[in-house]
């Protein structure tokens, strides 16, 4: 757990930047969800990167939807969609507006608030496991479609904030090919990692759905 990170919000031009330049400078970085009950924060410990259009493992990848247009906008703003017909997944998207490009946010350390999170976490063993995962990040921090479009850069107070917290020299930095990715987008070593962090989530291969018959 990191003692004293520097509570300083990340500047729009932090995500205004190639993914691969920002996916593996978020490890670190601590990101706030303000909620009714209070603040939950999480320092960020696995990553990784979607290249829009020119990336076939990402939504984006054939243009433009209703679903993925948060991921055409501005940088700085939060991409959420809703997986698997139950759970939730949060990204932070980068680069200029109208090039699609995203950073989902893999797994991480509740630095605060993690009483909050263990009551919407409730099957965790323990405090590494709140987060340790996509979806339970999401749902530890209270995130679904509702953010979905939130600017984590606005001064005014924003849901969902990310902060300077403690970058991560990159000899910490470990990366290899994305989970879950089907064919040509599965190649890419897009994943982005704390070294030996117990938060970072176990590296899983595409498995390709069985048809019912």
């Amino acid at each position: 757990m990191i003692a004293t990170p520097d509570r300083t919000p990340l500047a729009r031009e932090f995500f205004d930047r190639p993914v691969l330049d920002v996916a593996p400078d978020l490890l670190g970085r601590v990101l706030v969800r303000t909620t009714p009950d209070g603040p939950i924060a999480l320092r960020i410990t696995e990553v990784e990167a979607y290249d829009g259009e020119n990336d076939p493992g990402s939504h984006a990848f054939r243009g433009r939807t209703a679903r993925n247009g948060v991921m055409f906008g501005p940088p700085g703003h939060v991409y959420v969609y809703f997986t698997y017909g139950m759970w939730h997944c949060m990204n932070l998207v980068c680069g200029p507006e109208g090039l699609a490009s995203a950073v989902l946010l893999r797994a991480g350390e509740v630095i605060e608030g993690a009483e909050l999170a263990r009551k919407r976490r409730i099957s965790a063993r323990n405090d590494k496991e709140l987060a340790k995962g996509p979806a339970r990040l999401a749902t530890a921090l209270d995130v679904d479609r509702a953010l979905d479009g939130t600017d984590a850069c606005s001064p005014a107070d924003p849901p969902l904030t990310v902060l300077t917290g403690t970058s991560v020299h990159s000899d910490q930095v470990r990366n290899g090919p994305r989970t879950g990715v089907a064919g040509d987008g599965g190649v890419h070593p897009w994943r982005f990692w704390i070294a030996d962090d117990p938060t970072v989530s176990p590296y899983r291969a595409h498995v390709p759905r069985r048809r019912r018959t």
